[in-house]
């Protein structure tokens, strides 16, 4: 039996693609079919020090054996991108939106702003 090694991730990163308040969001994704690969793709983007400083790192995936999420802080906000992941019906995919915090809360506004990022992503693999 030989030991196998994981295979290089491949992430889409799409920087930032929006501001609001001073608030920056990013979005990022990756092919992904284990919980492994997830928690793989999340310490692949956070060897960039400005992902690792962020204020959250929400994501969400659709893997074979069910839905995972994490908030990061940002409460709520990984049901968000859940839901849409859902609605698009794309499997075996995770999807982070990275918050730089600007200084002025965004109340509700907040998650509009996740799926403003989400969508982008989406439409950015969908062309």
């Amino acid at each position: 039996m030989t030991a196998s090694t994981p295979s290089a991730i491949s992430l889409t990163r799409l920087g930032v693609v929006l501001t609001d308040r001073g608030s920056r969001y990013a979005v990022t994704g990756a092919s992904v079919t284990s919980r492994a690969e997830v928690d793989q793709v999340l310490a692949t983007l956070k060897k960039d020090r400005s992902y690792a400083k962020a204020t959250h790192n929400t994501w969400a995936a659709l893997l074979p054996t069910g839905a995972l999420k994490a908030d990061d802080g940002e409460s709520g906000a990984g049901m968000v991108i859940l839901r849409m992941l859902e609605r698009e019906e794309l499997r075996d995919h995770i999807i982070i939106v990275t918050r730089w915090y600007g200084g002025k809360k965004l109340g509700g506004d907040r998650f509009r702003r996740v799926q403003d990022a989400v969508r982008a992503y989406l439409d950015q693999q969908s062309s």
